[in-house]
């Protein structure tokens, strides 16, 4: 039972933090002045750290790890990737046109990882691909 919560909250945690994300996105193509306030700022560290905390929890209670589980691996490698990918779309893309593509890609890698996570394969929606 403490299983099905502690992933009901993580599944909530992941939805927030890509809402999140693409709220900051969407001020930062708009150029407002809100993406500095400080509750914007502050807010996707609490979530991402509460998605982390409910990942670990997870982990722990269902016996299943990165670099055991090929799909948990993959997961942890699109994280990093997704990570720095936003931080090029959100800070460091050096034009609206680079945070753009960074931006999409980041994007895609979150519905990727999405898919690994639904499917528990590594190559998540084109495991079927692969025989």
């Amino acid at each position: 039972m403490l299983y099905l919560y502690v992933k009901q909250f993580h599944v909530f945690s992941v939805l927030s933090s890509i809402a999140l994300f693409m709220f900051r996105g969407g001020l930062m193509f708009a150029g407002s002045r809100l993406l500095f306030h400080p509750l914007v700022k502050f807010s996707p560290h609490v979530v991402d750290t509460l998605l982390l905390t409910s990942a670990l929890w997870l982990m722990s209670l269902a016996h299943q790890y990165p670099f055991v589980q090929d799909w948990l691996t993959v997961k942890v490698v699109l994280l990093v990737v997704y990570i720095v990918l936003g931080s090029f779309a959100l800070k460091r893309g050096r034009s609206k046109f680079q945070r753009g593509v960074f931006f999409a890609s980041a994007l895609l890698v979150i519905l990727f990882m999405l898919t690994v996570a639904r499917t528990h394969q590594p190559l998540g929606i084109f495991s079927g691909w692969a025989g």
